[in-house]
């Protein structure tokens, strides 16, 4: 059985893929593609355990527990005919707030996922992974905490998110050391977002369905929806106006944009052989002798000539 462990990350659409999953799950289940969401991995305390952190004193070895839960239900899984079998938890790589108060890009990606694989006990096949252009993605993180308590930022702290040195091919290259052997897809927030169905082909292979492939969820707020969230003092510190919040200047955005696209240049020329870029299902690649396209309007002088002579 194929298992596909789904990233995310964070602000990538990735809310409204697991709903699109969920909302399809009988007609994947036909096709031989189960999937596992948050309502299993946190819900149902599915990966309780896995990452340290405070528990009760019991005695009990949560780890080993965690893996044993992961066998049962894989098994389960097997039986019942799944071929593919789709995981999908963003917390996987960590969290949006670790990313704000650190000031960095999943900075424990590699060791989170590493025990990841310890615990599925080798069992992954594949790691897929949501990435966004860096200035739409902080924008989005600070959108959604702020919408949720987090205090303002400060130009100092924004500047010390433009400068951050790790970007997309750090994440990548962190969960590259941590499974190997495993293959790394990386799916473009600007050519999957908004498509989850070309996601799932792309890393599955099948004729996804189109139903409830349009569901958009926990969007960012745009500015009015955010200042009317907000507590009157803290809403004061918005920008006037309407539409998206930008709380980057002109040169930080330009200096996130330009980060992404040395990521995406680096991802086309082949990663180092890290990861693969998945290619968007619905567009058809040019054979070996694509057709000719005339590059020039009009006739020939040559031509025109002739048909000059010709009377």
């Amino acid at each position: 059985m194929k298992v596909i462990l789904h990233t995310g990350a964070h602000r990538c659409a990735t809310t409204s893929f697991q709903e699109y999953m969920r909302q399809n799950a009988q007609p994947l289940h036909r096709q031989g593609v189960g999937f596992w969401g948050p309502f299993r991995t946190r819900g149902g305390g599915l990966f309780h355990g896995i990452q340290p952190g405070p528990v009760p004193v019991t005695g009990r070895n949560l780890v080993q527990r965690a893996q044993g839960r992961l066998q049962i239900q894989m098994a389960a899984s097997r039986d019942a005919g799944v071929q593919q079998l789709l995981v999908s938890e963003e917390n996987m790589l960590g969290a949006v707030r670790a990313n704000l108060r650190i000031g960095d890009l999943y900075s424990g990606a590699g060791e989170r996922m590493a025990r990841f694989a310890e615990a599925f006990g080798g069992a992954v096949t594949d790691v897929a992974l949501s990435i966004r252009s860096l200035d739409a993605y902080w924008t989005s993180a600070l959108a959604y905490a702020v919408a949720r308590g987090h205090k303002m930022p400060t130009e100092a702290s924004l500047d010390r998110l433009a400068q951050a040195p790790r970007s997309w091919r750090d994440v990548i290259t962190d969960i590259a050391c941590a499974m190997p052997g495993v293959r790394l897809h990386v799916l473009p927030f600007e050519t999957f977002g908004t498509r989850p169905e070309a996601a799932l082909e792309a890393l599955t292979g099948i004729e996804a369905p189109r139903t409830h492939a349009r569901v958009r969820l926990n969007a960012s707020l745009c500015l009015q929806d955010l200042r009317a969230s907000l507590p009157s003092s803290a809403a004061a510190e918005l920008p006037e106006g309407t539409g998206r919040w930008r709380p980057f200047t002109g040169a930080q955005t330009a200096y996130l944009r330009e980060a992404y696209a040395d990521d995406m240049m680096w991802l086309a020329g082949g990663a180092d052989g890290l990861a693969a870029l998945a290619q968007d299902p619905d567009k058809q690649a040019a054979g070996t002798n694509p057709p000719r396209i005339a590059l020039t309007r009009g006739r020939p002088d040559d031509k025109q000539r002739r048909m000059a002579g010709s009377g």
